[in-house]
């Protein structure tokens, strides 16, 4: 599976439509990635959610991760995890998963992006890229020249997250980015399916321009 297109369901951004909705839609529109983020629900809330969610990417064929919950993630049976700097090690939640388990690792510089991959990370995310305002801790974007330096330094699969949009993701691809996460670029819009197709075929044209 690729991380082309990655989708962060958010019902506060996402105008009310449910995790699962958002989830729908997304994969409708060729997504090959869906996390379930939410900080405001319980823990049994979001098993809920989760649960919803792994059906629909598992039909759709698309990865399903849960942001920072190992415990709802395995329990729902999500194809992984991601995690924040902030959060369980990288190299404790590998200890705990089943083999196979994806493990995603949110990183903010050259040195956190290759210690995530030592400690058996399946991807690094730079978070954020670009400034965004989907997130109200995560400070200024670190930028396409570290987007870069990270692409040199490590060879897992490398997101961008933060501050994405259809005018500059084939920049971000350019500049070595295997796929975006995005939540506003496309749960924000009046039409996610549609919003979801054009992204993903911004990144398939940049990636051909690429090679």
């Amino acid at each position: 599976m690729g991380y082309d297109l990655y989708v962060i369901t958010d019902e506060e951004i996402g105008r009310g439509r449910s995790h699962a909705e958002l989830a729908r839609r997304a994969v409708a529109g060729g997504a090959d990635v869906i996390q379930l983020r939410d900080k405001r629900l319980s823990g049994r809330d979001l098993f809920r959610a989760a649960v919803a969610i792994r059906g629909i990417t598992a039909d759709a064929g698309a990865l399903f991760i849960v942001n920072d919950r190992l415990d709802v993630a395995l329990a729902a049976g999500a194809d992984g995890v991601h995690l924040g700097e902030n959060d369980l090690p990288v190299g404790e939640a590998r200890r705990i998963a089943p083999p196979g388990f994806i493990i995603g690792a949110s990183v903010s510089s050259v040195a956190t992006a290759v210690r995530a991959a030592a400690e058996g990370a399946d991807y690094v995310a730079l978070s954020p890229t670009f400034a965004t305002a989907s997130k109200d801790d995560a400070g200024p974007g670190y930028g396409l020249t570290m987007l870069a330096e990270i692409r040199a330094a490590v060879s897992l699969p490398l997101v961008a997250i933060g501050g994405i949009t259809a005018a500059n993701v084939a920049g971000v691809i350019a500049a070595g980015a295997d796929g975006v996460a995005v939540i506003s670029a496309v749960v924000g819009e009046d039409d996610v399916t549609a919003a979801a197709r054009d992204l993903r075929a911004r990144i398939t044209a940049a990636k051909a321009g690429r090679r």
